[in-house]
């Protein structure tokens, strides 16, 4: 007698599984192709709208250099709309698969690339290069990075920037040799960008109103500031970050289960453990120097691939959370940038907006919040 609760034997569940699999693996290619049509139409949409609304058909006539020319479209299309929503797109990836290496690290469905401290790091350097004005900016601009074709404000924040984040990511990278696990880990670098921001708060108190202003108005984060030149570097960086995160693939669904089947499965854990802190901190620390502290995406992009191809396993999970990415974040951009309108809402409003409901659907979704919420 088994009373009312019933045993399914192991070769049933077995099979459920792999049905489900099967059914997973069937529908993969036909979301991440609905994610690609996504992204370009998505693109064309982030590139016609803004403050001058440009119809459709021009826009993809420009962007594919067809048809009768206007040099003031054209360039406005060319030096403006294009940068920004190809920084859209990048950065949506970029923090999607960040956030999705964080969450498995950790095995928490509510851990974001942020966690590492490398956003406050990022913020402290900011806000140094801004509160110590015109003699800050001559500090980093003639540390080799001069020949960049920004100004030298711009160049300035973006080097403070990803100065701080890099501090800060070998500090964590320090302190996770005594770390006994990745809990520990996870609250010392909460602990870290707390300490941090702490340190930013009182740079900005003993500054002047208007310069402070100017910080919080880069922590509103942007994609309109990043100029055609330096998007290669933009795109290079990220890139990297995307390479190692497809490399991580086999070792990230051992992680899923837990260190004890990793190791099992021959997962050498400290040493992935370490590169996925590294590739995530990559990708986090340059969307923050180049755009300012994005939030929610790297929350709330993973849940979102999940939900569509309707599994946990990296080798789909990781295209779909990068189209997804790119997906999320040029509709970000569009929203920001309403046609016809002159005002430009903050990007960190948009992203709220959209990553807000998708946290909270997973909160009441999640059985277990501590354990694994996928």
């Amino acid at each position: 007698m088994t009373g009312a609760r019933s045993v399914l034997p192991s070769s049933t569940v077995d099979d459920g599984a792999g049905r489900s699999a099967q059914r997973s693996g069937a529908r993969a290619p036909l979301v991440l192709g609905v994610l690609a049509a996504g992204v370009v139409v998505l693109f064309a949409l982030a590139v016609s709208t803004g403050s001058v609304l440009i119809p459709l058909d021009r826009t993809v006539s420009a962007l594919l250099g067809i048809g009768t020319p206007d040099p003031r479209l054209d360039l406005l299309v060319t030096e403006l709309r294009v940068p920004r929503a190809v920084t859209a797109a990048l950065i949506g990836a970029g923090l999607g698969a960040a956030g999705l290496l964080t969450q498995t690290l950790f095995r928490n469905p509510l851990a974001e690339p942020y966690v590492l401290g490398v956003s406050a790091g990022a913020g402290l350097g900011v806000a140094l290069v801004t509160t110590l004005g015109a003699a800050g900016t001559a500090v980093f601009v003639s540390g080799g990075l001069g020949s960049a074709p920004v100004p030298g404000g711009r160049l300035a924040t973006v080097a403070a920037a990803a100065v701080g984040a890099v501090l800060v990511l070998g500090l964590v990278l320090l302190l996770s040799r005594f770390a006994r696990s990745v809990t520990a880990l996870l609250v010392i670098g909460v602990m870290l960008g707390s300490m941090i921001t702490s340190v930013v708060s009182l740079l900005l108190v003993w500054t002047d109103p208007e310069t402070a202003q100017q910080f919080l108005v880069w922590g509103l984060g942007s994609v309109s500031g990043v100029a055609r030149g330096e998007l290669p570097v933009l795109a290079t960086l990220i890139g990297v970050g995307l390479l190692g995160v497809v490399l991580l693939t086999k070792p990230l669904d051992g992680l899923l289960l837990g260190d004890d089947y990793a190791r099992t499965a021959g997962v050498d854990v400290a040493r992935v453990r370490l590169v996925v802190l590294v590739v995530a901190a990559v990708l986090a620390g340059t969307v923050t120097a180049f755009c300012g502290p994005i939030g929610f995406l790297g929350i709330a992009v993973p849940h979102l691939a999940r939900l569509a191809v309707g599994t946990s396993r990296h080798r789909i999970l990781v295209p779909a959370t990068v189209l997804t990415g790119a997906v999320v974040g040029l509709a970000c951009a569009v929203a920001a940038h309403p046609p016809g309108v002159g005002t430009v809402i903050p990007l960190n409003v948009v992203t709220s907006l959209v990553g807000a409901p998708v946290v909270i659907a997973v909160l009441l979704r999640s059985r277990r919040i501590g354990g694994r919420a996928w």
